[in-house]
């Protein structure tokens, strides 16, 4: 294996691990774990945690323009740490300008649901020389790779990112306070106190801007949803995959779930989610208070992957039922430039009940694993 290729490999390997957030790395190899409430404090914790091993920044939404013409987009920003900043100390002075021990990548989609297709591309980095990085200055957060770039304010989040075939720019404004999910943002992912992240999410943003796709500028407006997660744990053992679910309903409320997959399909009991009422104040909700059953499914011509599309999903708590359908089968993410994991990252929406009012609503959905099982040998 020549020295490039091996470079390339090691790189694609770090970059695999940002994507699933979970690493199997020691507890005393420098990276802090997260085993208890996060206490986290804002706008600081908008910024980046390089004490953790992994992170994300995540934006999805759905949105219209003048004609009715409905869109999708996703906006991901990844940061891995290679090794604990406390190590810095055995770098030799002056260090290189090119030294580092993080790595961001980004991914961004447009699923043009009005023209039956699904546009996306992928973006990563060092940050070194300002080619990528996340810093916090006062209020004010921003991440970026190359040009694409988020930037969060107290009052708004700004977002741009562009390829060949499309562009977004958009103005996130929320609506609702921070959720903060599991116990103050501590999100169990497993059974040990360090099988955990802390998550929080914004879950209704006003959006606005313009995207442009194949050259032509659409003025767009609609709903946003953001998630941010930092963690150091590893994947538990056995769990092939997540499907994530984030839905906002008519009714101003908004329901998160993942569902933590093993290779028989069975749960894994760390399963949970939230559901946040019209007023901000939250519910949590456990694997037994969610019921989501498949109902149809997609075969990839890509990747041969079988994702399903359309969802029975039942609150048993909340006395809701809903019906989830993709808005295209086709929202396929393949990323061979930077993670070279397949997974499938949609625009869906929903029809239902809720104590037998009809309820409706708009999100989007992840499914993991099903390309290839996390737990899969490498």
């Amino acid at each position: 294996m020549g020295p490039h290729r091996k470079l390339s490999l090691l790189v694609r390997t770090a970059l695999l691990i940002a994507f699933t957030a979970f690493t199997a790395i020691a507890a005393d190899d420098g990276f802090l774990q997260v085993t208890g409430p996060c206490r986290l404090s804002f706008p600081a914790d908008h910024g980046p945690h390089t004490d953790y091993r992994t992170e994300w920044w995540y934006y999805t939404g759905n949105l219209t323009d003048g004609d009715n013409r409905r869109f999708g987009f996703q906006l991901t920003f990844f940061r891995s740490g290679l090794r604990p900043p406390g190590n810095r100390r055995q770098w030799p002075d002056p260090a290189s300008a090119w030294r580092t021990d993080q790595i961001y990548l980004a991914h961004a989609a447009i699923s043009d649901i009005g023209g039956g297709r699904h546009l996306q591309a992928e973006r990563m980095a060092r940050p070194v020389l300002s080619l990528a990085g996340a810093e916090q200055v006062g209020d004010m957060a921003t991440i970026h790779v190359h040009d694409w770039r988020a930037a969060i304010a107290p009052e708004a989040h700004r977002l741009q990112a562009g390829a060949d075939t499309f562009a977004l720019s958009l103005d996130l404004t929320p609506l609702k306070p921070v959720v903060m999910h599991g116990d103050s943002a501590y999100s169990r992912k497993g059974e040990s106190p360090e099988r955990a992240s802390c998550y929080y999410s914004f879950t209704r943003l006003q959006a606005s801007g313009s995207l442009t796709v194949d050259g032509n500028r659409h003025e767009v407006q609609g709903s946003a949803w953001m998630d941010h997660e930092f963690s150091t744990a590893p994947l538990q053992p056995g769990i092939a995959g997540w499907d994530w679910f984030s839905l906002q309903l008519s009714d101003r409320s908004e329901i998160m779930v993942f569902l933590l997959r093993h290779g028989d399909g069975t749960l894994n009991p760390a399963s949970s989610g939230t559901y946040v009422l019209p007023s901000g104040q939250t519910r949590h909700l456990s694997r037994g208070d969610v019921r989501i059953e498949p109902l149809s499914h997609w075969t990839s011509p890509h990747s041969g992957a079988r994702y399903p599309v359309e969802w029975r999903v039942a609150v048993v708590p909340l006395a809701m039922e809903l019906i989830v359908n993709a808005n295209l089968d086709d929202q396929e993410m393949r990323t061979p430039n930077s993670t070279n994991v397949v997974y499938w990252e949609g625009s869906v929406q929903a029809k239902g009940t809720r104590n037998e009012k009809a309820i409706d609503g708009v999100g989007y959905v992840e499914l993991t694993g099903y390309a290839r099982p996390f737990d899969a040998p490498m």
